[in-house]
């Protein structure tokens, strides 16, 4: 059966930016998504431009205050109200840049729309490499995101599914959306990261969720240079223990490309194919996915990725020569 595919994709996410010297960079994902296009991987699917989430809809999930902070903060704000501004953004890691709710809006209206399609049967797949901001906090930015998309994606899967899965693979831990869900057994959260010394220090082997959240919560603590082998020898046995014990109604996934080989801030060595992997894997189980971006900070691979993830999730084969 061929997989129905909606991608999500809004060109102006690539406008902005977080700072010259800021690791994050938003234009990341017009260079995936133009490479998406060269390859004519957007003729095989849906692509879809997302209606841009409202402060209402990002207030399901995060704090009234901390919304509307976001919603009028700029660069001179933070300098009139640098109190104010250190309550809800945290230094250097998530700067006060132009467009910041706006960037957010595009990130969060994806993946609530996404979460919508899957929700009314309208696709198997969908894609929003402009989501996956995991370690935003109902009430604070945090490691270079602002508004949690994953768990506003979650609530919306939530109305129709009686269970939701959340797996991460960014080289760092999925903190803000295995906090939000701690406490509840509906959704189960796995994450695969660098744990020890490492950003955001959270993510414990014994970390297993508390009261009815008890044992849906699953931290896969890794060490430096993990490759594609040792990576797949943990990764399929315990996803497939987790998904026949947990039988997800849906599947979001976290598909950060910080987890690669030559990431400016990632310490795995995971090659593409190795990355990619994971992605087809999680497939194979023909449950509704729906793939989400993340981290990421050495553009090229960043592109390149998604790109081929892309294709992954469509069953198409790519040229390696780069058009």
């Amino acid at each position: 059966m061929k997989k129905r595919i909606t991608y999500y994709y809004d060109e102006e996410v690539g406008n902005y930016t977080y700072g010259y010297n800021h690791p994050m960079k938003p234009f990341r994902m017009r260079m995936a998504h133009s490479l998406v296009a060269a390859y004519e991987l957007d003729k095989k699917m849906n692509v879809i431009r997302p209606t841009r989430a409202s402060g209402l809809q990002m207030s399901q999930f995060h704090s009234d205050d901390y919304v509307e902070f976001l919603s009028r903060v700029t660069p001179e704000l933070v300098e009139q109200e640098p109190e104010r501004a250190s309550v809800y953004l945290s230094g250097d890691d998530c700067p006060a840049f132009d467009g910041v709710f706006e960037f957010s809006s595009i990130s969060a209206g994806g993946s609530i729309a996404g979460a919508k399609r899957i929700n009314h049967g309208d696709s198997d797949v969908v894609v929003n490499w402009a989501g996956g901001l995991h370690h935003a906090k109902k009430g604070a930015a945090s490691g270079f995101c602002y508004i949690n998309d994953i768990v506003l994606a979650i609530l919306e899967l939530l109305r129709y599914n009686q269970r939701v899965m959340y797996l991460d693979i960014d080289v760092h831990h999925g903190d803000g959306v295995e906090e939000a869900f701690y406490t509840t057994d509906r959704v189960m959260s796995v994450s695969f990261h660098k744990y020890g010394d490492f950003f955001p220090g959270t993510g414990h082997l014994d970390d297993v969720g508390v009261a009815k959240g008890k044992g849906y919560a699953v931290n896969v603590p890794l060490r430096d240079g993990i490759d594609d082998d040792s990576y797949r020898g943990i990764f399929q046995p315990i996803m497939r223990l987790v998904m026949e014990r947990f039988r997800p109604g849906a599947i979001v996934m976290q598909c950060g490309t910080d987890s690669l080989s030559g990431d400016r801030i990632g310490c795995f060595n995971l090659s593409m194919k190795g990355h990619a992997a994971c992605v087809d894997f999680m497939k194979s189980f023909n449950v509704p996915l729906f793939c989400l971006g993340g981290g990421g900070y050495t553009i090229r691979n960043v592109a390149r990725t998604w790109a081929y993830e892309t294709s992954v999730l469509l069953g198409e084969e790519l040229d390696p020569v780069l058009p």
